[in-house]
């Protein structure tokens, strides 16, 4: 196993730290400052670089927190613990907001210093794996049987040129099948074009698939080539097709059968060599028993049917998922990536995603904002997935009156943070989400255009008044139960008049 890095310079810190880690068969390598521990991540291999490093933050020769920056621009995974005085809470808030795994008080307590460091080492070498398995499956990702069975079937038809239809509902993860097929396919070299049907209106949905003539109608200044052009020697994906209007199943029909087609207004016949990949959430067999879809397209569409699975048939594939999608979320962000807890994975695990693997990925994307700390706890998960205080995951109940009742004064709030058990079953009760939301949808109805600010200010100015209430006060507290800097409460406070 690779080292932990101690960075102290007391001597009896380092002695004492080295001494209690190597009886846990932890190997160390220490240093007496920053400057040497940058001059030796210049030179580290992957083999022989820190596992986890534990560093002071006063040292002579430079700063822990400078250290913790420039370290995560090499090893953004690494976990930092941060070793500070009690007292220096302004320091913990920082180590915290750069990415800090832990920080240790000091004087600490040496058995539980020994037992934080091995939770780092742990969460290393999860990352680690996490990693390497992403960088195994960049495409695609499904462990569930369900998966396996899309992933045996893309295998199958990677030599083939046949028309595909892929079902499952919205946000499964249709058009990344699509891609894949194409991806593996004979026409690998050629375009993928992609076209949700259900997304253009139908006055426009012709053109788009088959391109207009010059003058075919008003706007139209010059010859534009359609989907189908575009797509020639490659792929097409028809998204949605079960909303394509009636009277284009028809020339779409007729495309398939012999790769003619006409552009809007135009009279010489267009030849085109597209596969297509078509893909719906509706049954289509039901569509055809109702007169909506056209029998002889179901039938020249349904060659192969790949059914997607919902992400609740799938949910081993939760885990897996969730952390490729913070990884995702905080590469688009430019942060570095949080970590999710076990107990918060075995919540998400329980949720029944209406939304499918979309909703997963933009609830990581929530995540990747919202959340306080670097590890994600099951208190972060958004209202939605319904964890309570008794760990139990209950349905959204209806607005009670409370909920429907005029929120409470500031001082009301202040005065009921003084009794938290009351005020967390108060919370409980008051449903404030659904509050929340029924707040929005009446002033979305009043014609306000300043709603975003006005809802944060309500919601801003009785969170740091709740924290004060609990803290009695104390602002720098009260900003370390919160997460936030020092800095940011007094600004808060000044910017939402709570002096």
């Amino acid at each position: 196993m690779k080292p932990i890095w101690i960075v102290d310079d007391d001597q009896s810190i380092r002695f004492v730290l080295e001494k209690a880690l190597l009886r846990e068969d932890l190997p160390t390598r220490s240093f007496t400052n920053p400057r040497d521990v940058l001059q030796a991540l210049s030179s580290a291999t992957e083999e022989n670089g820190p596992q986890v490093l534990v560093s002071d933050i006063r040292m002579p020769g430079g700063s822990g927190l400078d250290l913790l920056e420039k370290v995560k621009e090499k090893y953004p995974a690494l976990p930092v613990i941060i070793m500070t005085a009690y007292s220096d809470l302004d320091s913990a808030v920082s180590a915290f907001q750069g990415g800090a795994f832990e920080y240790l008080p000091k004087p600490f307590d040496l058995p539980k210093a020994v037992e934080l460091i091995r939770r780092a080492v742990e969460e290393s070498q999860r990352e680690e794996v996490s990693e390497e398995h992403m960088a195994q499956t960049p495409e695609m990702l499904g462990q569930a049987p369900a998966m396996q069975d899309v992933f045996r079937a893309i295998g199958r038809l990677s030599q083939s040129n046949v028309t595909v239809m892929i079902t499952g509902e919205s946000g499964s993860g249709k058009e990344l099948v699509a891609r894949a097929l194409h991806k593996h396919s004979p026409r690998a070299s050629g375009p993928f074009v992609a076209i949700n049907t259900a997304a253009i209106p139908k006055d426009l949905l012709e053109s788009e698939l088959f391109g207009h003539e010059r003058g075919a109608f008003t706007g139209a200044q010059t010859m534009r080539r359609g989907r189908f052009e575009q797509a020639d020697g490659g792929t097409l994906f028809l998204d949605e097709i079960g909303d394509m209007p009636f009277d284009l199943q028809t020339r779409l029909l007729r495309v398939l059968s012999d790769g003619h087609f006409y552009r809007v207004g135009g009279h010489s016949a267009v030849k085109t060599n597209v596969r297509v990949i078509a893909a719906t959430h509706q049954n289509l067999e039901q569509r055809v028993k109702d007169g909506a879809f056209r029998e002889d397209l179901f039938h020249r569409l349904n060659v192969i049917r790949l059914r997607l699975p919902a992400l609740r048939e799938r949910r081993e594939d939760v885990p897996v998922l969730t952390r490729h999608f913070l990884q995702q979320s905080a590469l688009q962000l430019g942060v570095e990536p949080k970590r999710i807890s076990d107990t918060a994975l075995h919540w998400l695990g329980q949720f029944a995603f209406p939304g499918n693997v979309r909703q997963l990925e933009n609830m990581c994307h929530w995540l990747t904002v919202m959340t306080p700390a670097q590890l994600i706890e099951s208190k972060d998960l958004p209202p939605e997935v319904g964890v309570t205080a008794g760990g139990v995951i209950e349905p959204p109940a209806a607005p009670s009156a409370a909920a429907q009742a005029p929120a409470q004064a500031p001082s009301a709030v202040a005065a009921a943070t003084s009794e938290p058990v009351a005020a967390a079953q108060a919370a409980a009760g008051a449903n404030w989400e659904q509050a929340l939301e029924a707040d929005a949808i009446a002033l979305l109805a009043s014609g306000r255009n300043d709603i975003w600010d006005e809802l944060t200010h309500r919601f801003e100015s009785r969170l740091i008044l709740a924290a004060l209430g609990a803290t009695r006060g104390r602002r720098i507290e009260a900003a370390q139960r919160l997460g936030i800097g020092r800095n940011t409460i007094t600004r808060k406070i000044q910017e939402l008049g709570l002096e």
